[in-house]
């Protein structure tokens, strides 16, 4: 209770401190949603109402091979004798231990309708059968044998298990998800067969590294199979610490449909993935133009999962679609490892693997010497009894004269034979039938088998390596019961890596491919026409505002903004706002500076080369790619400073550079002058008195240097006649020849 206050005057009932009092009421309520809902026992793997849903089902003689029973019967008992809480919730969790797509090694045997990979749900209980499945015997196996302690039940009528004897590693094998206050577990199951190797290991080296344990458990084994594609060093890194996560992948393969066409078949959808969801969000996607690789999607399953996936054209790679679905669809799903469990029954702790084995190692040993001592308690008792029956067998007709004369024969019997209470009371409740058959040798046998295992008993217990010997042997017996060449042991998930796919194709394959045409006005407004507009002179633009450039692009292409500040930014064509209306300002695209203005735009293209120079006549070489901004704030290529611009950004296509001035001279020089380097200030390209560099152009010298005048003629002076312009990076050079336009630009 909380903190009592001083009662007032009236003498009514005291007064609670209201914080101190939800302090404590709530801290009751967040222990009994993590020791009794949310969080499983790391002995048995349970948490109360399966553990309450076995026990129940073992009362009712539910054992594997014997008839089923109704779900609502075995309900009906679990929530009348052990479990208070609504039926539903108790069916919805025995339906899931009986649905091989959900649990790795199911607990219950169910009959009829319980639900499907596709998220149906199961029928009503009052519908399907249940028993117990061959694991959950296991979980069971020496119950009635004072294995584990029992509690009375919520109205003390009854007795329950605090835990199982768990002859089984139910907790890794089947794993377990729940979400109490303030924490949570997350544990994916894992194969038996591999649990056991590991457990065999810990047994031999108590102190064992998760590295090796990793070899032994090599990661989660999902009932829905699917391929893991994370590297060792995070598998390792999970296991350790108890917390990480796993990528699941679909298992897919191609199928030929003749004439060079093919198709792709899925054939497992990762873990606690629902197949009509996944189906419903590849059709939403395809409808939305974000998958442009793939043109259809079916779903062909039977019992077995078979989703057809058709793509757009025999040209497709199917790895790049499979990429773009895994980013965008469930067909790939992150699956996380919150190794949060109950240890010692009460306290939640995050366990490493290691630590989790040894404490399920640990509660077999104790189930051991707890049934060990239980069985040498029965032998004694019986050893006492055939005593007895010994002794009445060698004084067979006295016996007989003392039960039929003697008022107290009981007590005559005791002092007669020097017999205790057990061995009287055997005696007198012997049947007249079984004394032809109480013979000597038949006594002594018994009684000399059952001395010999008792010895057997009293050594195990005695001998700390013979019960790991014991246990040893259990699991190897639990081994070859689910090992890999079973049909429920053989592991169903597998590794791979996941195949080297270029991120910028993936990106790509989820744009759907259309023609666009980008104009950028002068006060900057920018907008994506549809198709490739061949007259964009046409176009209306807002009052005292005019066409800046434009150019024609794919909606999968990259658009690559320069700015007179030195910085390049990255636009996507696909993001762009459409052709209605005159656009967007591009300063809400990207964070433009204060006094800078867009420079020019052009179409990434990968592989090419640009020339970036300042309007003083400094530049550099810089490859496209290296210019490439994911951020709104773009990339600094060109630095600058004070007055300074950026002026030129020109193809560098060509062994030659021509170079014209303000002050109207020509230079040309070879390319491989100028330096490539991803950002900087550049070099000379021509030295002026005064005014900076006018217009830049990169040609072949076989080809010769080309221009075109105001009137749109073409001029073309051969690399030999351009003797007297020729020189060295960073001259003055000359008047450029009759014909150059007056404008002093290459294109006039």
């Amino acid at each position: 209770m909380g903190e009592q206050l001083p009662p007032d005057d009236s003498g009514e009932l005291p007064i609670l401190n209201l914080r101190s009092a939800l302090e404590e009421r709530y801290l009751n309520y967040a222990l009994s949603t993590i020791t009794q809902r949310a969080l499983p026992d790391v002995r048995d793997g349970l948490k109360p109402v399966h553990r309450r849903i076995l026990h129940a089902m073992r009362l009712l003689k539910l054992e594997p091979g014997q008839g089923y029973k109704k779900s609502s019967r075995v309900v009906g008992d679990v929530i009348g004798k052990f479990h208070p809480h609504g039926d539903q919730s108790v069916y919805d969790a025995l339906v899931r231990l009986a649905q091989d797509f959900a649990v790795r090694y199911p607990l219950a045997d169910g009959q009829g309708n319980f639900g499907n990979i596709d998220g149906d749900s199961a029928a009503a209980m009052r519908y399907t059968e249940a028993r117990l499945t061959d694991v959950a015997a296991r979980l069971l196996e020496g119950i009635t044998e004072d294995a584990v302690d029992f509690r009375d039940t919520y109205d003390g009528e009854d007795e329950e298990p605090i835990v199982l004897p768990a002859n089984f590693p139910n907790l890794l094998a089947n794993g377990s998800n729940g979400i109490a206050v303030g924490m949570a577990t997350s544990i994916p199951p894992h194969n038996v067969a591999e649990l056991c190797d590991a457990a065999l290991h810990l047994i031999k080296t108590p102190n064992a590294r998760t590295e090796t344990l990793v070899n032994y458990v090599k990661g989660p084994d999902f009932p829905t199979g699917g391929i893991l594609v994370d590297d060792q060093a995070s598998i390792i890194n999970a296991y350790e610490t108890g917390r990480g996560a796993f990528r699941c992948r679909a298992r897919w393969e191609t199928e030929d449909t003749g004439r060079g066409g093919y198709q792709i078949v899925v054939t497992e959808i990762p873990y606690q993935v629902q197949k009509a969801r996944l189906i419903e969000k590849i059709a939403d996607l395809l409808i939305g133009k974000k998958l442009p690789l793939l043109r259809d999607v079916r779903d062909e399953s039977d019992e077995n999962v078979r989703l057809v996936l058709e793509p757009k054209s025999r040209a497709v790679d199917p790895v790049l679609l499979m990429e773009s679905l895994f980013k965008l669809t469930d067909l790939e799903s992150r699956i996380s490892l919150n190794l949060n469990v109950l240890t010692k029954g009460a306290v939640p702790k995050v366990l490493g693997l290691g630590d989790a084995l040894r404490e399920w190692l640990d509660h077999r040993k104790e189930v051991l010497v707890r049934r060990s001592n239980h069985r040498l308690r029965h032998i004694e008792h019986r050893l006492n009894v055939l005593g007895g029956y010994l002794i009445a067998y060698l004084n067979l007709d006295e016996v007989i004269r003392i039960i039929r004369e003697e008022d107290h024969a009981k007590q005559s019997l005791m002092d007669t034979f020097n017999l205790n209470d057990v061995q009287a009371e055997a005696i007198l409740n012997m049947r007249l039938r079984a004394l032809r058959k109480l013979e000597e040798i038949e006594i002594r046998t018994e009684f000399d088998n059952l001395s010999a295992e008792k010895t057997e008993i009293e050594e195990l217990l005695s001998s700390d390596q013979k019960q790991w010997d014991v246990i040893s042997y259990e699991v190897k017996d639990l081994k070859k019961a689910y090992g890999e060449n079973t049909e429920i042991g053989k592991r169903r998930t597998s590794f791979e890596s996941a195949p080297e796919a270029n991120l910028e194709d993936i990106q790509t394959a989820m744009i759907e491919r259309e023609p666009v045409t980008i104009v950028l006005s002068e006060k900057g407004w920018i907008r994506a026409l549809k198709g490739h507009a061949s007259d964009v002179d046409g176009l209306t633009f807002k009052t005292d505002d005019k066409l800046k450039t434009w150019c024609h692009a794919q909606t999968t292409d990259k658009i690559l903004l320069v700015a007179t500040n030195g910085k390049v930014f990255t636009l996507l064509a696909d993001k762009l706002p459409g052709g209605r209306g005159h656009g967007e300002p591009v300063r809400i695209l990207i964070d433009l500076e204060e006094g800078a203005d867009i420079l020019d735009m052009f179409v990434h293209v990968p592989g090419v080369k640009r020339m970036v120079a300042s309007n003083l006549g400094n530049g550099f070489i810089a490859e496209e790619a290296s210019m490439i901004a994911n951020t709104r704030k773009g990339k600094q290529v060109l630095n600058v400073s004070g007055d300074v611009e950026a002026k030129i950004f020109v193809h560098a296509d060509g062994d030659m550079v021509a170079v014209i001035g303000q002050n109207r001279k020509l230079l040309v020089f070879p390319a491989d002058q100028l330096p490539e380097m991803a950002r900087g200030k550049g070099v000379r390209l021509q030295r002026y008195k005064d005014g900076g560099v006018s217009d830049v152009k990169f040609f072949k010298s076989e080809e010769g240097l080309t221009w075109t005048d105001s009137s749109g003629r073409t001029y073309t002076k051969l690399f030999d006649e351009l003797m007297e312009w020729r020189g060295e990076r960073a001259q003055a050079g000359r008047q450029p020849p009759t014909g150059f336009p007056r404008n002093n630009k290459f294109k006039g």
